[in-house]
């Protein structure tokens, strides 16, 4: 199969080895050109993967039309909230029959579309070609092959199962299901609560409002997905509970070191100004809670987060303000 990677950031570079490792052809699309040269000269990507050697086969470009021709397989790996305009651009040289893999985990502002649906619109791709993989799939573990599980999902169950042989290895185990809605939310929703346990974090706060907050926090993302017609089950799963336990944990989480960074005290510009990485939830948690109020879906713990990203709370105020709600039964 012939794939192509759209993005070289960490997370489409560390899944671009992953393809070539199953036996995948990769072609990777760069928004830099000085990334894709590096790429090409050295098989190494030094900014977000250094000393981690990619496989020679693997070619970048900063040319969109070549990077797509001929492609089978489109890997969307941009940040969320730029894929609509990055498809203005690309829609008219992504190959009608391809299938479409969304590896990104936000929530449209604006309009609270998930990245399929944005796909979908954009291009008029049917749902059958339209595949949401998500999971605890922190990018610079995967890059160094160090074992690792995740979700394909696809309404079509062949489909899936076609990206799921695409990507998987000895160090990379896909499993596959058909609820793209419980899938991408979960993915979603999950950096939101990362913030929040990064706050816990910066507050110096212990392990139990730590564990708290990851499991109300579940309890809020379940709610929102089974009322936007997601399957419960999904979210016991790699692509619910898996993806929430290790961004929420791990210090290599964007997310939670985005939170625990706020929690110490700093601002979002401050630490958005200092890393060229994103924290997906920062910009997804608006677009998360106009989704559940739209829904009735009680978020408490997005509606605090919010606040503090939009600065009318401090991270103490914010935590004492989920503590003091009235109790209630679980």
């Amino acid at each position: 199969m012939r794939a192509t990677v759209m993005g070289t950031g960490s997370w489409g570079t560390a899944f671009g080895m992953v393809l070539t490792d199953a036996g995948t052809d990769v072609t990777m699309w760069g928004y830099e050109p000085e990334v894709c040269h590096l790429i090409n000269r050295t098989h190494e990507n030094p900014i977000y993967h250094p000393g981690i050697r990619l496989d020679e086969n693997v070619r970048a470009t900063n040319d969109a039309a070549d990077a797509l021709a001929d492609a089978e397989m489109v890997v969307f790996a941009v940040p969320a909230q730029t894929l609509r305009a990055n498809l203005v651009e690309w829609k008219d040289v992504i190959p009608s029959d391809a299938l479409l893999v969304s590896l990104m985990k936000g929530i449209e502002l604006n309009t609270s579309k998930r990245m399929t649906q944005v796909i979908g619109e954009m291009l008029g791709t049917p749902d059958e070609q339209l595949v949401a993989v998500s999971g605890p799939n922190l990018a610079k573990e995967i890059a160094k092959r160090e074992p690792a599980a995740t979700t394909v999902a696809c309404s079509s169950e062949q489909n899936a199962i076609t990206v799921q042989h695409a990507c998987h290895t000895s160090r990379f185990r896909p499993y596959t299901n058909t609820d793209v809605v419980g899938t991408e939310l979960g993915g979603a929703v999950k950096n939101v609560i990362a913030l929040a346990t990064g706050v816990a974090d910066g507050l110096e706060f212990g392990e139990n409002a730590k564990a708290a907050v990851i499991t109300r926090g579940l309890a809020e993302t379940t709610r929102l997905g089974v009322a936007m017609g997601a399957s419960p089950a999904t979210f016991a799963g790699l692509a619910g509970l898996g993806d929430l336990v290790a961004t929420c944990m791990s210090p290599l989480s964007r997310n939670r070191t985005f939170g625990e960074r706020m929690g110490r005290g700093e601002t979002v510009a401050e630490i958005a100004a200092s890393t060229r990485q994103v924290a997906e939830g920062v910009k997804s948690c608006e677009s998360i809670l106009e989704m559940a109020n739209e829904a009735d879906v009680p978020m408490p713990i997005v509606a605090a987060v919010v606040s503090v990203v939009r600065g009318e709370s401090t991270p103490l105020d914010m935590m004492d303000g989920l503590l003091s709600r009235d109790v209630k039964a679980e």
